[in-house]
């Protein structure tokens, strides 16, 4: 589950608990149901959204206990997490994970999702992890790496190696933004640039609009696969 909290102009989304934060689909409404509740919230100049997790793990990726063998369950599954994606594409507001554990496969997704990915020095790797368990990578994940991993050498080495890279390799990758010291250290500063993006007084739903427009493949992906209401009918 996650919780929503409010300070100044940051919003911090916290995936609670010391589990895996395994992307179910309990776990995804309870996401989405936080940031419906940002949206509603009195418009203020200015916001940022700043996603942490508790425990050892950013989010390891799809419940794949939960779905078993159940093909519907596991289209279900990324149905929600795209509808997840979408959400925060749209959000108006710049939108940082702080990665203080590992984020491995639809959990690296969701991470990436975001504007902007602070990481853990000493503790955490990002992960595609398909090849490794037998997996086919799901379309609109490469559509979504294409966008946020400019080098081709780089995506091979996520995709086709499954590489596990710790925060300084990330960053040298330039997969993310910057690497921190600890836990607590990362989320600072992932707040400190929320505050440092509220600062520059933007329209919130312009930015959102032209992340939308930066984001224009993986929305039309997405928009490609069928729904949540058609998957939920097979269950």
């Amino acid at each position: 589950m996650c919780t929503l909290e409010k300070r100044g102009d940051i919003y911090i989304l916290t995936l609670t608990g010391s589990d895996e934060h395994r992307l179910n689909p309990t776990l995804i409404d309870s996401i989405r149901s936080a940031l419906r509740r940002v949206r509603a919230e009195p418009a203020s100049p200015s916001s940022a959204l700043v996603t942490i997790a508790e425990g050892r793990f950013f989010s390891n990726g799809f419940d794949l206990a939960w779905a078993q063998s159940s093909q519907p369950r596991r289209e279900l599954m990324s149905a929600k997490l795209q509808l997840l994606v979408k959400e925060l594409i749209s959000l108006p507001m710049p939108t940082i994970a702080s990665v203080t554990g590992h984020a491995s496969a639809a959990g690296m997704i969701l991470a990436l999702s975001h504007d902007y990915v602070l990481m853990r020095k000493e503790r955490g790797f990002l992960y595609m992890s398909e090849l490794d368990i037998g997996l086919v990578l799901p379309d609109w994940f490469m559509v979504l790496l294409n966008c946020k991993i400019g080098d081709a050498r780089v995506r091979t080495e996520v995709v086709l190696t499954a590489a596990k890279l710790t925060a300084e390799m990330a960053a040298a990758r330039g997969i993310v933004h910057s690497a921190h010291d600890g836990a607590e250290g990362t989320v600072e500063a992932a707040i400190r640039l929320g505050q440092e993006l509220v600062k520059r007084g933007w329209d919130g739903n312009v930015y959102g609009k032209n992340r939308m427009v930066v984001l224009k493949e993986v929305l039309e992906k997405i928009g490609t696969v069928p729904g949540e209401a058609k998957t939920m009918s097979k269950l």
